[in-house]
């Protein structure tokens, strides 16, 4: 069987030059704002009220808030606005939003962990907590993040997934009851083991 060539049109030099170029040009912008992130956490730790974490991580607590801190194993209700250095808002909550908080970012997992319910803190979360030099939509690779998080409540995961479980069940069975079709998500009265706020599901 032969195979017929398709002959390719020669690539011109300024071309890959300017290809070259833009290269280039990320890297030395990915490497001033990572530089423009460390000068400013510097500086940042010598502000009145901040605290840095061994891990780099910095916090100012707005309000303390009281009772016990979420672990990994629950999902926090939190209302959020995050920024960047220069002031932009690339993410914030219309209303209090679920967060588990395995699987989210270091920097945001080790924020929440500090927190009591009720608290407000400001967060500075280093690109090495964040998401590294790796861009993520708006946020761009090497940024230090700026959060304002206040943590409503918080409820084990387990628990939530049993909440799920038996708001199916109640679907399952037919309309008419708090739980069945056309009811709000999170209708039907409070998760197992009583507490006046609910967690929404996961992605709800």
């Amino acid at each position: 069987m032969s195979v017929t060539a398709v002959p390719l049109q020669p690539v011109k030099r300024s071309y890959i030059w300017l290809l070259w170029i833009g290269i280039v040009a990320a890297v030395i912008a990915a490497f001033l704002l990572a530089r423009q992130g460390d000068d400013f956490l510097t500086r940042n730790s010598r502000a009145f009220g901040v605290t840095t974490t061994t891990s780099g991580l910095q916090y100012k607590v707005l309000a303390p808030g009281k009772g016990p801190h979420p672990t990994d194993a629950d999902v926090a209700l939190i209302n959020y606005e995050g920024k960047l250095l220069d002031g932009k808002t690339f993410d914030k909550s219309q209303q209090p939003t679920p967060m588990p908080l395995r699987g989210t970012v270091p920097g945001f997992n080790e924020a929440l962990k500090l927190m009591s319910k009720g608290a407000k803190y400001r967060v500075w979360v280093p690109a090495k907590l964040g998401y590294g030099d790796k861009a993520a939509g708006p946020i761009p690779a090497n940024a230090t993040l700026v959060f304002d998080l206040e943590l409503v409540d918080f409820l084990p995961q387990s628990v939530i997934e049993q909440y799920q479980r038996q708001m199916q069940q109640m679907q399952g069975g037919g309309a008419g009851g708090p739980g069945g079709p056309g009811a709000p998500s999170g209708a039907g009265g409070p998760p197992p083991g009583g507490g006046e706020s609910l967690v929404p599901p996961p992605g709800q």
